[in-house]
């Protein structure tokens, strides 16, 4: 077992190895191109050894910012013919070729940590990205929030794509017409640890939907076939917007605009309050049903200012089950898969967000415990993608960026813990 300073070493050669000059790859072979919140986890990670290639990874990131607002969830910059779905089959127009959807804009987040962190030139990169950064924000809230939680148009938007949170929305899919296709990931990874082919049917189905909708957001939002209020992306934001807010401060930029947005998640997360069930719940906007499922994203309610003592149950009850938490699906739900994907292993980069809600909210030995914890897996099983809760068995893609880089901005004991508010 490697100890901390072989450890860190060995974080930042990954990070080294899967860097494409600008940017990084997920992990290469799986995923060949850049991923939003797989690029916004890495900025931070190599920002700590490597301040001038942590803030390229940012900018390099947010330059694909559509004319919108919107920052999509993969660019494709040097193409890849043997990755589906690739620009061809998106068909977005945009230059670089882009997706047509989003992901979790932690991007704001990380900005933040790493401009309390770089006190060299921190102050004049944030204020560099601002712009870009008020800009996604802004296209959140006029496109994804009409129920004042943050909606999304398709499971991959979340980062969690085949959650149990998607079931009931997706059995309402028909993907007879996806056609033939050949996936990628399952020719790196075990099947069993990936979604299904009738889960990446609905994908593809929903792909070619927004296409042929031409990415026209008002109309994917009347027409949609999967329209979800998601628990992760509403507190993901809520956190984003208040850590904006600290930026906009820093840089003597009003807030009244970023605090308003805040307000209105803060409402807005009061709607995924499953009170039958009494945990936060991803909502079906399309039949106003709640998935009726506990995840890993239900715990990030601390990191959006929105926990409570109930969840403190939840929370408490899952780890008690969980050798190596934090479970993506409460162990005992029914549907619970400890290696497929988010329907049950445990990400570092989530234990890394639930953790920081913890510190955020003062509750530090919460934090602390759940730190060592994430620490120990790395420690025992690796930077792999995302592991088993019950055994730690690594999953996925191996040599993963965005588990080095949460070694190294957060689990690591020698970790500078940069986390404060203000």
């Amino acid at each position: 077992m490697l100890n901390t300073q072989e450890l860190d070493q060995r974080a930042r050669e990954i990070i080294r190895q899967n860097d494409m000059g600008g940017y990084t790859v997920p992990t290469h072979g799986l995923y060949p191109y850049q991923w939003n919140w797989d690029s916004a986890f890495s900025a931070w990670g190599t920002a700590t050894f490597d301040t001038t290639t942590g803030w390229a990874e940012m900018e390099t990131l947010m330059n694909a910012q559509w004319d919108t607002g919107m920052v999509p969830h993969i660019v494709f910059h040097k193409l890849d013919p043997g990755y589906f779905p690739g620009p061809d089959v998106w068909q977005t127009g945009h230059t670089p070729p882009t997706s047509g959807i989003t992901q979790p804009p932690v991007a704001a987040s990380m900005v933040k940590l790493m401009m309390l962190d770089d006190s060299e030139n921190g102050l004049q990169k944030a204020r560099d990205l601002f712009p870009k950064l008020k800009a996604w924000h802004a296209w959140f809230m006029r496109e994804r929030c009409e129920s004042g939680a943050v909606a999304i148009m398709h499971p991959w938007e979340s980062g969690r794509d085949n959650a149990r949170d998607w079931d009931g929305a997706m059995a309402n899919i028909d993907p007879s017409n996806v056609g033939e296709y050949t996936r990628r990931d399952t020719s790196h990874v075990d099947s069993s640890m990936r979604p299904t082919k009738e889960d990446y049917d609905r994908f593809i189905t929903l792909v070619h939907q927004g296409r042929d909708l031409h990415w026209d957001q008002s109309k994917i939002r009347e027409q949609g076939y999967f329209r979800v209020a998601c628990p992760g992306m509403t507190f993901i934001l809520m956190r984003a917007n208040l850590d904006l807010a600290i930026i906009a401060k820093s840089l003597g930029e009003p807030t009244d605009e970023i605090d308003a947005w805040s307000e209105t998640l803060q409402k807005g997360a009061t709607t995924l309050w499953n009170a039958e069930r009494q945990h936060y719940d991803s909502l079906d906007l399309r039949t106003g049903e709640f998935a009726g499922c506990l995840s890993n994203a239900s715990f990030l309610c601390w990191y959006g200012d929105a926990g409570n003592d109930t969840m403190f149950e939840h929370y408490e009850r899952v780890l008690s089950i969980s050798k190596y938490p934090v479970p993506s699906l409460d162990p005992a739900d029914p549907h619970f898969d400890s290696l497929r994907y988010w329907r049950g292993p445990t990400w570092g980069i989530i234990n890394t967000l639930i953790g920081q809600g913890f510190h955020y909210n003062g509750y530090d030995d919460k934090a602390t415990t759940l730190r060592k914890a994430t620490a120990d897996l790395i420690q025992e099983h690796g930077f792999a993608e995302y592991f088993d809760p019950n055994n730690g068995q690594p999953a996925g893609g191996s040599d993963f960026t965005w588990t080095a880089a949460i070694w190294l901005a957060w689990a690591s004991p020698s970790a500078p813990q940069t986390l404060d508010s203000e």
